[in-house]
């Protein structure tokens, strides 16, 4: 028992110093997650979390292990102040604080006990469990719709940051014709206006 306690005590203390961060764009790679969280902190470990239930272009999700867990606080914080993206996805990534239940290699909890059984129609627990099966179908109605709603969002988004950075572009590529050709110069010349010549490297 007493090793199985310490091998527990351990766990609870990486659960601290872990993150749970969802939105990661698909192309997201383990590379790509610690280059990007470094700068916070010193990144331990990186495990995505297999999803094999949703589309394929569905966000990643991922359990990130930090040097302790002042660093995790400071980067949960950081990702909460700020929209930050990795990998151009067009939606900021999220963090918050992991939990023993999202590991799948988690060890036994001392003192837990999990019994498995058939219930009988004439168990007092058969309406319970019903109940439970209609709620558990429930949620995963309404985690689709949320997911569907959350997809369109994101192509919104994706278009309207392209439309931006088009406009950005042929703004600057008129601006840098602009200067290019003398027009601001012979410009400022017919009107009399002093302009500031750009020095030559």
């Amino acid at each position: 028992m007493g090793s199985l306690m310490k091998e527990y005590a351990a766990f609870e203390e990486k659960v601290k110093r872990t993150i749970f961060i969802d939105s990661l764009s698909p192309a997201a790679t383990e590379a790509v997650v610690r280059a990007s969280l470094d700068q916070f902190g010193n990144v331990i470990q990186v495990k995505f979390i297999p999803n094999y239930l949703e589309p394929k272009n569905v966000g990643l999700s991922a359990l990130v292990e930090l040097e302790n867990a002042d660093q995790a606080k400071t980067i949960i914080s950081e990702i909460s102040s700020s929209s930050f993206m990795i990998c151009g996805m067009p939606r900021p990534v999220r963090a918050r604080a992991a939990e023993a239940e999202m590991f799948d290699d988690r060890p036994i909890k001392p003192g837990r006990k999990i019994v498995c059984r058939w219930l009988d129609s004439s168990d007092p627990d058969v309406e319970v469990a019903k109940k439970m099966k209609h709620l558990v179908s429930k949620h995963a109605e309404e985690a689709k719709f949320c997911l569907k709603h959350q997809l369109e969002e994101e192509e919104n988004l994706a278009k309207k940051q392209t439309e931006i950075l088009n406009a950005t572009y042929k703004k600057y590529e008129l601006i840098d014709s602009v200067v290019g050709n003398r027009v601001a110069e012979r410009l400022a010349e017919r009107y009399r206006v002093h302009v500031a010549k750009a020095e030559q490297q």
